[in-house]
């Protein structure tokens, strides 16, 4: 493991078809963002029903082209 590579370099253990999915279904819950690690957000979302669709739909394009990141800035990728 190279400790002098920056931190997003390495990949986050989480699944890519998992986020993508909890994306698809319960994305306007902000499920993705929970099962990611990133709660604070998450609760935005769901109070704001993933901000009347549009958050959801920036943060399942984002999963689908492997630019969306977990709580520790690693990308999930497939």
């Amino acid at each position: 493991m190279d400790y002098n590579a920056p931190q997003h370099q390495n990949k986050s253990p989480k699944s890519f078809v998992a986020a993508l999915l909890l994306a698809f279904f319960f994305g306007s819950l902000g499920v993705h963002r929970f099962y990611v690690g990133k709660v604070g957000t998450g609760i935005l979302m769901l109070i704001t029903l993933g901000g009347f669709g549009v958050w959801t739909l920036i943060d399942f394009i984002m999963i689908a082209v492997g630019s969306f990141t977990d709580s520790e800035g690693r990308p999930i990728k497939n």
